[in-house]
């Protein structure tokens, strides 16, 4: 039998995630400032730019809000979608190219010629003569430490690696209970 290992998923890192975090933070002040606008003092600013003004405007200031807030929504969960898993049989790239289609690309173990970890990123070799690119991750040392236990299992080479030696044993899940 085959060494399969466990499920594991590797998300991108924290600074590519920042620009959607901005602007799920700019909605939230702007449905506060709407909220806030139409609740307050009818002589106020506030009340005055947001109620008064509002039927002149090509979309009112609460619409203008929703579609602000579902935007961001929609930008921080397309963010979620990429990164990199390693499942029972395989690698799998998940990368946004369109608007919000990800791209999966799914990589089974026998494909793989070899796995090259001293780039920048990581690439897979295939079979094909093919090279395969994987996301940048947030966890680059445990995307780069299951990749090599895996691939010593399956004898799949490695280019660039720390040496199973090097690399921690994983928490089994009889261990974490205790």
């Amino acid at each position: 039998m085959t060494y399969r290992p466990s499920e594991a998923v590797y998300s991108i890192p924290w600074m590519e995630r920042i620009p959607s975090l901005v602007y799920l933070a700019a909605a939230v002040v702007v449905v506060v400032l709407v909220l806030v606008g139409e609740h307050s003092d009818p002589s106020s600013w506030l009340f005055n730019y947001v109620v008064v003004q509002d039927h002149v405007r090509l979309i009112s200031s609460r619409t203008f809000a929703v579609v602000l807030s579902l935007g961001a929504i929609a930008s921080v969960l397309r963010g979620n979608m990429r990164g990199v898993r390693i499942f029972g049989d395989g690698v799998e790239a998940r990368e946004v190219t369109q608007l919000f289609f990800p791209r999966v690309r799914r990589y089974r173990w026998p494909q793989m010629a070899r796995i090259v970890l001293d780039q920048p990123r990581f690439t897979v070799e295939l079979w094909d003569g093919q090279r395969a690119v994987l996301p940048a991750v947030g966890d680059r040392d445990g995307l780069a430490a299951e990749l090599e236990r895996v691939a010593a299992a399956r004898d799949i080479p490695v280019q660039g690696g720390r040496g199973l030696d090097d690399i921690p044993e994983p928490i089994a899940d009889d261990e974490e209970a205790t």
